[in-house]
């Protein structure tokens, strides 16, 4: 055997583990696809290597076909940009007839980010997908207003919070992650309350609300007024509260806000997230779960660690 050959092999037997568990969901690696910027995966198909991701989160998806806001719908800001899109899509057959087929193709693990306007429609979305094979799970979206109190969000409030997780884990044995909105005062109680009610980790955060003006029109640059604003600007605020969620519950957490570098990525696991998904960072570098990936195994193997649970909150304790 030569030299290189025999150092390829040493290198493959202390390779770290880079795999996690993501509340029942076994990912290989913890590069996950954010919903949203990444639809429903065809989009990427062409632009990206799959291999790199653990798996995707798809685009959000609603019991009926949603039309979404008016346009203009994107607009950049310095370090991130602003979206009010408005959670547009085909609706749940649809999902399941044209998309899913394709999704169950990949050598992915497969969430399905599930929107409503009220708990019978989230119960309903979590009730069909989960007599569908292919799914690994749902991310319950509970940044969507509630119809029934006025447009606040379920995710607003611990009880209304509370009560949407509740029904949807009576619906599914499916693995079941909780996306929290940013725009709360604590958001270690709405956290406990996702927790209490039977979710299996929580994904945190959704963009942050935000607006800007178009000074010439004199108007809103979005036709909704306001959007979700994401990008870089927002991950000092996500690695915030992902800590804080941390030390709020005892199930894992799926970090997300702003990630561009595996340092970025390295940074909400020592604050407690157990993996990590990448939703804006697409936009400018589809191979961006490559860097990652690439960038955690070798931080590891610098550090001389086994695997990535021995990083997991580690700047807390």
């Amino acid at each position: 055997m030569d030299e290189k050959t025999a150092n390829q092999r040493q290198e493959k037997i202390i390779a770290p583990d880079l795999s996690v568990d993501l509340g029942g969901i076994i990912l290989k690696n913890p590069v996950l696809a954010a919903s949203g910027p990444f639809g429903y995966g065809r989009e990427y198909g062409e632009l990206t290597n799959f291999k790199d991701l653990a798996g995707i989160i798809v685009k959000g998806v609603s019991l009926e076909p949603w039309s979404g806001n008016p346009p203009p719908r994107i607009t950049e800001t310095p370090a991130g940009m602003l979206n009010a899109v408005g959670l547009q899509n085909p609706g749940l057959e649809s999902f399941i007839k044209d998309d899913l087929p394709y999704l169950r193709t990949l050598d992915l693990r497969i969430i399905v980010n599930v929107v409503g306007c009220s708990i019978d429609e989230y119960a309903k979305v979590a009730c069909r997908l989960s007599g569908e094979a292919g799914i690994d799970g749902l991310e319950l979206n509970i940044s969507c207003p509630n119809i029934k109190a006025g447009g606040m969000a379920f995710g607003t409030d611990p009880a209304a919070t509370h009560l949407v997780v509740e029904a949807v884990r009576r619906e599914t044995k499916l693995p079941l992650l909780v996306k929290l909105t940013p725009n709360v005062a604590d958001i270690g109680i709405i956290a406990r309350a996702a927790e209490e009610a039977g979710a299996d980790g929580i994904s945190l955060i959704n963009t942050l609300s935000g607006m800007l003006i178009d000074t010439v029109k004199k108007r809103p640059l979005l036709g909704n007024a306001f959007g979700g604003l994401s990008g870089p600007a927002i991950m000092p605020v996500a690695l915030r509260m992902v800590w804080q969620a941390a030390e709020a519950v005892r199930i894992p957490i799926l970090g997300m806000g702003g990630i561009t570098t595996a340092d970025d990525a390295l940074q909400f696991i020592m604050a407690g997230a157990r993996a990590v998904a990448v939703g804006t960072g697409f936009f400018y570098n589809p191979e961006l779960a490559k860097v990652l990936k690439t960038g955690l195994e070798q931080y590891l193997k610098k550090e001389g660690l086994a695997g990535l649970k021995q990083l997991e909150g580690i700047a807390r304790f």
